[in-house]
């Protein structure tokens, strides 16, 4: 098939290389004329495990290139991808500015009957905007498809390739059945093809994120209580987890969510329920608690250092929202770490993939270190905030003789508390038993 992908984010750059390792020839689109460059050249200008690899043999191939001309890309292709932004605006609802402005694109240019697919995080009713406006420019056949992703930074190349689910949103039966030939390489492992009206596929992406996020909220809820009563949460959530209507995923406590999807998802359907009189009063409470629960390592921190900070030396390990990416778009790192630049610590970091993006926003506020270790050097502290593999089982004794004092503040529960005390670390964590050296 002949596809068209629009805007080369991470969403769009996965679609588009996915969907030509399947054997179509993809053309994807972006304004930005350096992206496109980067790209042509087998770059990928996001960290995302094995993506760099599938562009390169695909580009070989000739079966994906890159443009920023829409109109050339248009008349070759029979379905094409809307892969745009939908930040949230100053009201927390989804901007759709970019969503609405390709679709008026689009009324200019097609000429023969195209299915234009949404793969954007957009509120309900999208597919009903973008049809009334291509409708009112152009009398050429054509459907609109709320087609959303379901992509886990850092997995997203198997969640493409080998999906749980595809939720295809499509009242037309010409428009189902190309749909249905594009993802039927998909689903050779069993996987399931839900077909539902526009809406139902919109509100289904929202309500999988708040879902989700609501989840890991109340498991951090649980967690600071199980600190206040002496229970440890890491017991509790094996034995809610393994009640099967519940399930042992998204059940980790921690210091909150981030990323560029629950943060404005959660906070969009909250916006968009309330114009309508539904003011989902969960997800309020979810994006406060998670907000809290960012910084929640921050007071023990001070409390440990007799309620002062300043020239405190402070390792980090860990910068992005979760493991296996560069994202640091709403990561709790830069929530706390504005707080102890506020404070006057003197701070060193380290994360594999995303230092250079911490960089841009903090620049020289902090010192960045080569390697895990070197940032411990004379550390009077460590914070853990992201769960990188790499730290999971670091050389403790190494750790201790690097640092100026052996204490961790964790906030992604790393490590066994048993463990931290054997081997005469201060030990803080989330739900759990502090350890005092």
């Amino acid at each position: 098939m002949d596809i068209v992908v629009v805007g080369t984010g991470y969403v769009g750059i996965v679609t588009g290389t996915c969907l030509a390792e399947s054997g179509n020839h993809v053309i994807c689109v972006d304004i930005d004329k350096e992206k496109i460059a980067m790209m042509e050249s087998g770059k990928v200008p996001i960290y995302e495990p094995h993506l760099e690899s599938l562009l390169t043999r695909n580009i070989e191939a000739e079966r994906i290139s890159f443009t920023t001309d829409l109109a050339a890309a248009v008349k070759s292709s029979s379905i094409v991808f809307l892969a745009l932004p939908t930040p949230p605006g100053e009201d927390g609802s989804a901007d759709l500015q970019y969503v609405l402005k390709v679709a008026s694109d689009l009324a200019e240019i097609i000429e023969d009957y195209t299915v234009i697919v949404d793969k954007s995080t957009v509120p309900v009713g999208t597919a009903d905007k973008i049809t009334e406006i291509i409708k009112g420019q152009t009398k050429v056949p054509f459907d609109v498809v709320s087609n959303p992703e379901f992509l886990r930074e850092g997995y997203a190349v198997d969640d493409f390739m080998k999906p749980d689910r595809v939720v295809i949103g499509t009242t037309s039966q010409r428009a189902r059945d190309l749909m249905e030939e594009l993802y039927k390489p998909f689903m050779r492992q069993g996987n399931r093809m839900i077909f539902m009206d526009e809406k139902s596929a919109e509100l289904t992406k929202y309500a999988s994120n708040a879902f989700l996020a609501t989840k890991i909220t109340f498991m951090n809820e649980v967690a600071n209580y199980c600190k206040e009563v002496g229970a440890d949460v890491d017991m509790v959530r094996r034995g809610v987890g393994t009640d099967n209507r519940i399930g042992p995923r998204f059940l980790f406590p921690g210091m909150g969510y981030g990323g560029s999807c629950f943060p404005k998802d959660v906070q969009a359907l909250h916006k968009s329920g309330s114009e309508v009189g539904c003011h989902f009063n969960i997800l309020k409470s979810v994006m406060d608690v998670n907000a809290r629960q960012k910084v929640i390592m921050h007071p023990l921190m001070k409390e440990h250092f007799g309620g002062s900070l300043k020239g405190k030396k402070i390792a980090v390990w860990g910068l992005s929202f979760k493991p296996e990416t560069d994202d640091i778009r709403q990561a709790p790192s830069l929530d706390i770490l504005e707080n102890l630049i506020e404070d006057g610590a003197d701070i060193t970091a380290y994360d594999p993939e995303a230092m250079e993006n911490i960089k841009a926003i903090i620049g020289d506020k902090i010192k960045y270190a080569k390697r895990s270790m070197e940032a411990l050097d004379g550390a009077e502290a460590l914070l853990i905030c992201t769960e990188w593999a790499a730290f999971r089982n670091p050389n403790f004794d190494k750790m201790k003789a690097a640092m100026a004092s052996p204490t961790i503040f964790d906030g992604r529960n790393l490590y066994e508390t048993s463990k931290m005390e054997a081997f005469g670390f201060t030990y803080h964590s989330v739900g759990r038993r502090p350890i005092n050296a």
